[in-house]
């Protein structure tokens, strides 16, 4: 019985994620045992220079095409299939509401026509894509249809690197989308399996923190904040009259003065839980809730000693770090303790991943 299972078990094309971020590449390969569970395959981070990506642009190209290459190396993967991701700022998403009983190529039509309505830039210079999310629950017999437009050469950045380091883009993303299906499946281990719960997510990354509130596998409300690792670095920079590449290789290293907690990051994690909890006023605001259920963290500064509890002590909200791999079973050529430090920084490379079981 077992063998007829497996025979006809469906099998999934080889797919890594690959996250460009501003401090880093990073890659995940998962795959799926006959039970449907995970296993994380690979992991790795390669950080980058500082100035290669800015605000989501690829700013030196050959730099991060290195970093690819030496990430890829460390990882020991042999897929070259890989899925990409756009920063949410580069993308333009819109749903709209169509008639149910549209062919595909009908809803193409459609959807290049409505896209003219938002995009402020001429079609021809845009890369669209689409997808029906399902009946529209407020128009009986239509669909809803959600359509993502980016400027082409952001797409071909993105490109353009993975191929110059031997890679086969066969998926590009949006970062917060990504982030989003990692989060639900460790949003689903709540109470009451996720369901109705307000979960505000942080991603904490070098230069800015993404906040997305979910509900029931919907984003309610985003919103970008110019906050993140970066000033941490700048901090310690200041107090101890360190260059900036100095400061963040010693902030990597854990290598700095017996005052840094006292002098330097507990003022920093203050400032950051702060940021956070005025992040949720403004969606308390412009919304009807007047509070979450759980504020999750991720990104590389979630992990900071003491920062959940700054910040469940001035929400009165429970918070957690995400793990993404939590509950998977992990690869032999994973480094296990050099993951826990660093697997809050894999949510969207992690989301990325997970699109090889979805297409």
């Amino acid at each position: 019985m077992s063998i007829i299972s497996s025979m006809f078990r469906k099998r999934y094309a080889p797919l890594i994620g690959l996250d460009i971020s501003s401090s880093s590449v990073k890659l995940v390969e998962l795959s799926l045992d006959a039970q449907n569970r995970y296993t994380l395959e690979r992991a790795a981070l390669e950080p980058l220079e500082r100035g290669a990506v800015n605000d989501g642009n690829i700013e030196k190209h050959d730099d991060v095409v290195e970093a690819v290459r030496r990430l890829l190396k460390r990882s020991g993967t042999r897929t070259r299939d890989v899925a990409l991701a756009l920063p949410s700022s580069a993308v333009i998403t819109k749903k709209i509401v169509l008639p149910g009983d549209l062919r595909e190529e009908e809803v193409e039509v459609q959807v290049e026509s409505e896209a003219n309505q938002y995009i402020p830039f001429a079609i021809e210079d845009v890369a669209l894509d689409f997808s029906v999310l399902g009946p529209s629950l407020t128009s009986p017999g239509d669909q809803e249809v959600l359509i993502a437009a980016s400027r082409r050469d952001k797409v071909l950045d993105r490109q353009a690197v993975a191929e110059a380091a031997g890679l086969r883009p066969r998926i590009i993303d949006i970062d917060a989308f990504a982030s989003r299906l990692a989060a639900g499946r460790l949003i689903e281990r709540l109470p009451r399996g996720g369901q109705d719960l307000l979960v505000a997510l942080f991603e904490v990354g070098a230069s800015s923190t993404a906040m997305q509130v979910l509900r029931n596998g919907e984003t309610l409300y985003d919103r970008d904040q110019a906050f993140g690792g970066q000033q941490l670095t700048q901090a310690i920079a200041r107090h101890y009259g360190f260059s900036q590449e100095e400061a963040e290789t010693k902030k990597r290293n854990a290598d700095l003065p017996d005052d840094y907690a006292a002098q330097v990051l507990d003022p920093f994690i203050d400032g950051m839980a702060q940021e956070l909890a005025r992040a949720l006023q403004f969606f308390f605001r412009a919304t009807p809730n007047s509070r979450v259920d759980y504020v999750l963290l991720a990104g590389g500064t979630a992990s900071l000693p003491g920062l959940v509890e700054r910040i469940t002590q001035l929400t009165s909200t429970a918070c957690m770090v995400l793990n993404p791999f939590d509950g998977m079973a992990i690869g032999s050529q994973v480094r296990e303790k050099k993951l826990r430090l660093q697997s809050p920084s894999y949510l969207t490379s992690c989301g990325l991943a997970m699109r090889r079981f979805l297409q």
